[in-house]
């Protein structure tokens, strides 16, 4: 008879007016397979008028106040009160592809002690539009500048369902950290992330500590819906350029400073002249078949778009939260109206 007793799990997961897309995050981490009476669900909200924390509450969720109304801050008033073992950061509009996930993972990181964390693959969705699903499943980045400048991770070997993964040799710049990432709460308080949360900062003061080495399972992770078509992406890239301005003004921190693959200004220019997104267009469909890159040269020049708009929103506006907290657009799935 085994008496030990089973890890306790803490899902974090900060909103604002997400009440469309929430619902399915929700409904995915009460099917897991994980014992639910160690499972708690910390939903950090920040001032939702549209039912967001009425829906939590239906689901068992505690819910947080996030004063600050931003995402990093509400995993940041979270971790504050998190009692779980392992820590599992999702976003509202992410939904888990597996029921035996936490399962996994938790069980994939006790046996890893050299592991940082279990990074999620982004599969489609009949529920994602194909734009979304071109990011999701093409990119595995939110947008083709990042991807461009991101390098390629490693792998490291496979034992069972368990990936093992890491960075390429003299460099970081590899993004980690959000969207169904879970972590061994020790090694958060570790780098004291309650401190100052950003999801890539955690990752990469591990990495910079010794743990260049993540974990996937096979084929498991979010579905993440992170956009509905070209005018969200437009306006999420704003929202984003934003953030990363103000951060970095704060800590001088990024991973796009850890020798990506090319320079933020070269990753524009190759989105903004179209003949790099035309020749991977053209390379990837006679590599794979898949009809999904065919967006790929419009999500380039709409990446350029967002980014130029969110660099004037911050030299414009005052950098504030609550500012970048109304750039936010309101989240739904794909079908609602």
């Amino acid at each position: 008879m085994n008496s030990t007793p089973t890890p306790s799990v803490s899902v974090i997961i900060p909103t604002l007016n997400a009440a469309g897309v929430l619902g399915a995050c929700l409904e995915s981490i009460v099917a897991q397979d994980y014992p639910r009476e160690v499972v708690e669900i910390l939903v950090a909200d920040g001032g939702s008028a549209d039912g967001t924390k009425e829906l939590a509450v239906r689901y068992g969720a505690i819910v947080l106040n996030n004063p600050k109304r931003i995402a990093e801050e509400g995993k940041r008033v979270a971790m504050g009160v998190a009692r779980g073992e392992y820590v599992v950061f999702m976003d509202a509009d992410n939904e888990l592809t597996h029921p035996d996930f936490f399962r996994l993972a938790v069980a994939a990181l006790a046996g890893h002690a050299q592991a940082l964390g279990v990074e999620s693959y982004y599969p489609s969705s009949p529920r994602m539009g194909s734009f979304c699903s071109y990011l999701n499943v093409i990119l595995h980045i939110a947008d083709p500048i990042a991807w461009l400048m991101s390098v390629n991770p490693v792998p490291l070997g496979r034992v069972g369902e368990v990936e093992r993964w890491g960075f390429p040799a003299g460099s970081l710049a590899y993004p980690l950290g959000a969207n169904g990432f879970v972590f061994r709460r020790v090694d958060l308080e570790a780098v004291r992330a309650g401190d100052a949360f950003e999801d890539t900062h955690v990752v990469l003061r591990l990495a910079q500590a010794g743990k260049r080495e993540w974990l996937r399972i096979a084929g498991r992770g979010v579905h993440h819906y992170l956009v509905r078509g070209l005018w969200d992406f437009i306006r999420k890239r704003r929202r984003q350029a934003y953030h990363h301005f103000s951060l970095r003004g704060k800590t001088g921190v990024s991973w796009t400073s850890q020798r990506p693959q090319t320079t933020p200004l070269l990753a524009c220019l190759y989105c903004a002249t179209l003949v790099g997104p035309l020749y991977h267009t053209a390379r990837g469909l006679v590599k794979t078949g898949d009809a999904k890159w065919l967006w790929h040269p419009v999500g380039c020049v709409a990446s350029v778009l967002g980014l130029i708009w969110g660099v004037l929103t911050y030299w414009l506006s005052p950098k504030t939260a609550d500012v970048e907290a109304r750039l936010q657009p309101v989240q739904k799935l794909e079908g609602q109206k």
